[in-house]
């Protein structure tokens, strides 16, 4: 039995609700799609604006924040921690009064994260270096999520951790206030494993270090400093990236604007190219070069991606894309191009089975620590869609003919929105219609995404 109460807890959401019902789509054939849209706010960007607003002292506003799921969890759960998250829906923004660094109080309840591993991961940073004792759970997806590449470094600094199996959640966080900073060097490129360690590091005395094999998406480092921490970053010895942030600054609240999510770009991205004579174009997409790996590969393979009114928001480089239609061809694309797109294989997985020969994609090892283990997902989903395709440990060989795949299959997301998503796209360029098992983990990232889709001429609907 576990210590501190765990095994009394109260109840999960999952565990006292009744699950969603399982909401079947389908995806049938369309012609050229055509338009303007606007992606759905950064998730990435959204979960860490909430977060260090939260840390901060004063106000922080946030417009263009996702308002899926996901990120509505880490919005509660600081709710729970003592910080002010208020929506102001008419005027279109989130206003975050925080509590500071040091601050914050013990949540009264379990924390229940729902789907998503961003915020269980950064949180575990933040509550780690709290004294008291927290618990966090999530779904089923969510508890089969490995948490112990975040435990073993927080663990290092000082916090303790309790999980049933082997370092899963449920997990109890047993935090310290007297936390030691490190130097960490990661054993696989994450940036939640990274965001989790420099958010602990914000309440530990001295320099804490992250080192990380291969960069990973920056989003943290370049909101920490737009807050006023001290962060800098050198390239490492023996390769790769030293990540240091000094401990107990004065965090001030800020105004934040979230840029599109290229992630959730890529979905309306994708589906133009592959459907000859689209036009479609996507607006203020984030376009950080270590989340533009899709962008890159797409281009390689032929795709007809323009960058118009580039920008910078709040740190953050954006722009609008303008995608026309056209044959794709098959490209191998590196393992070290992963970390800038490891999101994104799924829909490029789509792309490659209506490219012209073979797409080989390595270096997907993390894929397998998803929401599900998507490098099975996707050759499953391929395979009932008639896809020819070879599926190794660590990578995926798609063999596109050029021409329409056969289509007609229904896929199983197993709880992933991006499975969903992806499948549904293609389903529009198949011989035959496409149908996911379960679309309601949409909303965990793009609320809306059926109808955003239909505004461009494709067809999604309830089976």
């Amino acid at each position: 039995m576990l210590e501190h109460g765990f095994c009394n807890r109260p109840p999960s959401r999952e565990e006292s609700l009744s699950p969603k019902s399982p909401t079947k789509l389908v995806a049938r054939p369309a012609g050229r799609l055509q338009g303007r849209v606007r992606a759905p706010g950064d998730k990435s960007i959204s979960h860490r604006a909430l977060m260090l607003g939260a840390m901060a002292l004063g106000e922080t506003t946030v417009r263009g924040l996702l308002e899926g799921e996901d990120v509505l969890a880490t919005a509660a759960a600081l709710r729970a921690l003592g910080a002010e998250v208020v929506h102001e829906r008419q005027a279109g923004l989130w206003r975050v009064r925080g509590f500071g660094v040091g601050g914050g109080r013990e949540p009264a309840d379990v924390l229940d994260l729902g789907n998503s591993g961003t915020s269980a991961r950064l949180l575990a940073g933040i509550l780690a270096s709290h004294r008291f004792t927290s618990f966090m759970t999530g779904d089923g997806s969510l508890r089969r999520r490995p948490m112990q590449r975040v435990i073993d470094p927080l663990s290092r600094m000082g916090a303790r951790f309790e999980s049933r199996d082997g370092g899963r959640m449920p997990l109890a966080i047993i935090g310290s206030d007297e936390m030691v900073p490190i130097e960490y060097r990661l054993p696989v490129a994450s940036a939640q494993v990274k965001s989790a360690i420099l958010l602990a590091g914000l309440n530990t005395a001295g320099e804490t270090t992250v080192i990380e094999p291969e960069a990973t998406r920056d989003h943290t480092e370049r909101m920490l400093r737009h807050f006023g921490a001290e962060v800098r970053a050198a390239a490492a010895d023996g390769g790769g990236k030293r990540i240091t942030v000094v401990g107990w600054p004065e965090l001030e609240g800020r105004d934040i604007v979230v840029p599109g999510d290229p992630s959730s770009a890529a979905f309306a991205v994708v589906a133009a190219a592959i459907r000859p004579g689209s036009d479609v174009t996507v607006e203020n997409v984030g376009v950080n070069p270590l989340r533009a790996g899709l962008y890159q590969t797409l281009r390689e393979m032929g795709a007809d991606i323009a960058v118009d009114n580039a920008r910078e928001i709040g740190g953050e480089p954006v722009a609008d894309l303008r995608i026309k239609g056209g044959g794709l061809k098959g490209v191998e694309v590196p393992a070290e191009r992963a970390p800038t797109m490891i999101d994104e294989y799924p829909i490029l997985a789509v792309a490659a089975a209506c490219a012209q020969g073979a797409t080989r994609m390595l270096g997907l090892a993390e894929l397998r620590a998803k929401e599900s283990d998507r490098l099975a997902s996707v050759s499953a989903g391929l395979r009932v869609n008639g896809v020819a395709h070879e599926m190794g440990a660590a990578d995926l060989v798609v063999h596109g003919t050029g021409a329409p795949p056969l289509g007609g299959g229904l896929v199983e997301t197993h709880l992933d929105h991006r499975i969903a998503m992806s499948f549904l796209v293609l389903g529009l360029a198949a011989r035959e219609p496409v149908a996911v098992d379960d679309g309601s983990p949409i909303d965990t990232s793009f609320p809306g995404f059926a109808e955003l889709m239909g505004g461009l001429g494709a067809t999604i609907e309830a089976a």
